[in-house]
């Protein structure tokens, strides 16, 4: 599996958010990185649906309070990297 990546949709921005969509996105990728590799370290076997809740619990926490609040990633690709994990796919 190729390194996750968090991609913003421009057209569900407001301009204050459409400026600052770089950095944004370089965040919020670099929280769901982050709560991969913790996700990973202590996967022991849990079924998928809770690695994909785990994943996204983790990746909020790395983030400011306003923009975990804010953060409504799309569920499918969240549990795609989850089934990623319990394979093994993800080094």
């Amino acid at each position: 599996m190729s390194e996750p990546h968090v991609t913003l949709d421009p057209s569900g921005l407001d301009p204050v958010q459409q400026k600052l969509r770089g950095p944004l996105e370089d965040q919020l990728t670099s929280a769901l990185q982050a709560a991969i590799e913790r996700v990973r370290g202590s996967y022991a076997g849990e079924p998928v649906e809770e690695v994909c809740r785990r994943l996204l619990d983790e990746t909020r926490a790395g983030l400011h309070p306003d923009i975990a609040a804010g953060f409504n990633p799309d569920m499918n690709e969240f549990c795609r990297v989850a089934v990623a994990i319990v394979r093994g796919e993800v080094s």
